[in-house]
């Protein structure tokens, strides 16, 4: 894919992070496409389904998954507002995701590159390329504003 359709399919993936924040939840979103057609959409909500493995990536990748009709996605790019943590880099690893492309880095507990890398891993059975950066600028709008009316 090209940086255009990069940054539209981020643009799905910002809309779907603007929902989690609407509803009380870290604004996160995520979608997984195939040949530009969108698989799988998924946005933070662990604290509505009571589920600390509700991220959004986990989300997209098991709607992608059963619209797929395999567990096993290649060829599929996942794209998420927020760098990945360990949980779902290595989720979108066991699910072959060829190129995971995200917005904003977490230097904190991201697992592409911020806090550590599992992408690239030596014990991993599964390499995926990675883009960062893609409309950082808008993720980490909605992230802070976020936090900023949480510590208010």
């Amino acid at each position: 894919m090209g940086m255009s359709e990069d940054r539209e399919m981020m643009a799905h993936a910002l809309e779907l992070a603007a929902r989690a924040r609407d509803e009380g939840e870290v604004p996160v979103g995520a979608v997984v496409a195939r040949d530009g057609e969108i698989l799988g959409r998924g946005y933070n909500r662990s604290i509505a389904l009571r589920d600390p493995s509700a991220h959004a990536e986990i989300l997209a990748l098991r709607d992608a998954a059963a619209r797929a009709g395999n567990h096993r996605l290649p060829g599929a790019a996942l794209y998420a507002t927020l760098e990945p943590c360990v949980m779902c880099a290595g989720a979108l690893l066991h699910a072959r995701i060829a190129h995971l492309i995200f917005a904003a880095r977490d230097p904190k507990y991201g697992a592409a590159g911020g806090a550590l890398d599992l992408t690239d891993a030596p014990f991993v059975n599964h390499r995926c390329k990675v883009t960062a950066g893609v409309e950082e600028a808008r993720a980490r709008e909605l992230l802070a504003e976020f936090f900023a009316e949480r510590r208010g």
